[in-house]
Formats: C-alpha cells, sequence, structure tokens
C-alpha cells in the first residue's frame, strides 16, 4: 500500500528539530509531503516562498519528501493529496494541549483525518523556531540549531555579522 503522510507547519525558520521529524516520518511512509503554509495572518520573518526554498534545499537528499507550499485548510490540501495522514510535532507538554486542540479540530471537520504526533529525536526537542529567531536577531551563532541555508539566510534577513 502506497502511503502518504502531510507534515504541514509554518517552518518559520526550519531547524533541525523539523528536519528529525522530516526524516523519521519518510521512514514510516512512502511519501512525506512537507506542506509550507502561506498564513497571511501570521507574521513571519521569512516569506512563505523563502521558507519553501530553504526546505527544498534542506530536504533534497530525504527519499520520499516533497516540498510545497499551500492555502487554506490543512485537511482540502490532504483531500487533494489523497491522504488523510497528518504529521506533527510534540517538543513538550504545553505543545500537547495545542496540538491536541488541531487534531481534533481536523477529526470534527472530517472524520477519517488522522494526525499523527511525532516526538523528536533528545538532541533536539527544545529547539523552537521562535527562540532561535530570538537568539539569532541578538547576535547568537544558531549554527546547532538550524541547517547551514537557514543560518545565512537569518544573517542576511536580521542584518547580523
Amino acid at each position: 500500500m502506497n502511503r502518504t503522510a502531510i507534515y504541514p507547519g509554518s517552518f518559520d525558520p526550519l531547524t533541525y528539530g523539523h528536519l528529525d521529524l522530516i526524516k523519521r516520518a519518510s521512514r514510516l511512509f512512502d511519501k512525506v509531503i512537507v506542506g509550507v503554509a502561506n498564513n497571511t495572518r501570521k507574521q513571519t520573518l521569512f516569506t512563505a516562498q523563502e521558507r519553501f526554498q530553504m526546505l527544498k534545499q534542506a530536504t533534497k537528499g530525504i527519499k520520499g519528501v516533497t516540498v510545497e507550499l499551500f492555502d487554506g485548510l490543512v485537511i482540502k490540501y490532504a483531500h487533494k493529496h489523497k491522504t488523510n495522514i497528518l504529521i506533527r510535532g510534540l517538543r513538550v507538554i504545553s505543545d500537547f494541549d495545542y496540538e491536541v486542540q488541531m487534531a481534533m479540530t481536523n477529526r470534527r471537520l472530517d472524520q477519517k483525518i488522522e494526525t499523527l504526533l511525532l516526538v523528536p529525536s533528545e538532541g533536539v526537542t527544545f529547539l523552537s523556531s521562535s527562540l532561535i529567531k530570538e537568539a539569532a536577531s541578538l547576535g547568537a551563532d544558531i549554527s546547532s540549531f538550524v541547517p547551514a541555508v537557514v543560518q545565512k539566510k537569518m544573517k542576511k534577513k536580521l542584518s547580523v555579522a
């Protein structure tokens, strides 16, 4: 059976925690579609196109992984790809409340939607896009948190030497 899962998110910025989940999901599913959300209501550091390009570059060697931009409801995006499986990450207990609410809302909108919650590997569980943006804006070395392509773009975007 060909199994496809969607890993949706804003990925602003992409972290090694996100990549860990993408790699692990690629071992569980034949195809993993990383859906970069183009949510115009959310203020992001990077445009959707910039986030898409960084993800494409960072995932190019991972078998079965494709990256796409999407707008709107993730369940409609899942219907478009004829899948009912969504991947979401759980880092800390505070993520649990939000992710369960989102999973239950998606299931109420479509009872066939299943959300698979994955816990990142121990070494990247603590990574948070918002904390990385804050650290980078203050000039911290973020090379152990994000791929080189992301670090380079963040330095340029934030004008950090």
